[in-house]
């Protein structure tokens, strides 16, 4: 979710809901699909991005968000946590511009989960000490922070809270877009200066512009197997594995928007990491028997969402 994005009633209600009551799984919340449903061990892999500059892009994620290079190539850079060897972020050079104004179908923001409370202070106290401009919202299941990277790439950093605290209406988890309480964030930091990613950051999930959140649903829900978890949210819809609030969340605040070109700054791919090699087939047996081409891919497989949108689905081995 972005910060005050859209406007309204925080989880304001939607008036033109289709959802049908599945049969439910035993968590309090959310819709499972009818079909295949994704393992509840999923999680996410890697973020795939390309920029106008390698040098540029570089200095942004390890100086101001804190990344280390642990991967250099001539026209790729794959960056990590500190103290960790898995890539969490690959920069590809080949874009001429950057994002347009008013966005693209493809890429809202993809957004980075620190281990705890403590880490998003360090980071936010970073962040005002070198005067960086961000936005920040409280979202109930978690805590954020927003920026844009030099090509104007949408990036969130958050920490969620505790699950026994995570509230639910029904079958729909609750979440909303309020302000942030900077300073018991900061205060959260107890002190202690930022060190750059901690280990145990991961990517927590990704957020997208579509063109429709049915067809969007069609896609990630239906198809791939997420659950759904939010609906109500205006122009959003969220999905996720395992019980999580979301791996992924849709909307369609940039629905006039094409998709991205090929030489534009963009999401090139991001990666759904399944427990083992039987479900990464049987998730791909299960996409393509709805209609969905499918490309083999470092041992897994990727598809296409209707947008555009490069998925890759892989085992823990592959990622």
């Amino acid at each position: 979710m972005p910060p005050g994005v859209p406007p309204g009633v925080p989880n304001g209600r939607r008036t033109d809901a289709t959802y049908q009551p599945f049969p439910m799984t035993t968590l309090p919340y959310g819709i499972q699909p009818a079909a295949y449903r994704l393992p509840d061990e999923t999680r996410l892999g890697r973020v795939r991005l390309q920029v106008t500059s390698l040098t540029q892009s570089v200095a942004f994620y390890t100086d101001v968000l804190g990344f280390r290079v642990i991967a250099r190539h001539d026209d790729a850079v794959q960056l990590g946590a500190h103290g960790g060897d898995r890539a969490i972020i690959e920069l590809r050079d080949g874009a001429v511009r950057p994002v347009p104004r008013g966005g693209r179908q493809g890429l809202f923001h993809f957004a980075i989960l620190l281990p705890d409370r403590a880490s998003l202070g360090r980071f936010l106290v970073h962040l005002n000490d070198i005067g960086a401009r961000v936005g920040a919202s409280d979202h109930l299941v978690s805590e954020a922070i927003y920026l844009t990277d030099p090509d104007g790439l949408g990036i969130e950093v958050y920490a969620d809270r505790s699950r026994d605290t995570w509230q639910h209406a029904g079958r729909e988890l609750s979440m909303a877009t309020i302000a942030l309480d900077a300073h018991a964030v900061a205060a959260a930091a107890g002190g202690a200066p930022w060190t750059g990613m901690p280990l145990g950051t991961t990517l927590g999930h990704m957020h997208l512009h579509v063109g429709s959140l049915e067809e969007a649903r069609a896609f990630y829900h239906d198809t791939l197997g997420f659950d759904v978890t939010v609906w109500s949210y205006p122009g959003a819809l969220f999905f996720s594995a395992g019980g999580y609030h979301h791996h992924l969340g849709t909307n369609t605040w940039a629905a006039n928007q094409p998709s991205a070109a090929e030489d534009d700054a963009r999401l090139l791919d991001w990666e759904v990491v399944l427990p083992d090699d039987a479900a990464v087939k049987a998730a791909r047996v299960h996409t393509e028997g709805r209609g969905i081409a499918t490309t083999s891919a470092d041992g897994g497989w990727r598809a296409r969402d209707p947008w555009g949108t490069v998925v890759a689905v892989r085992a823990p081995s592959r990622a």
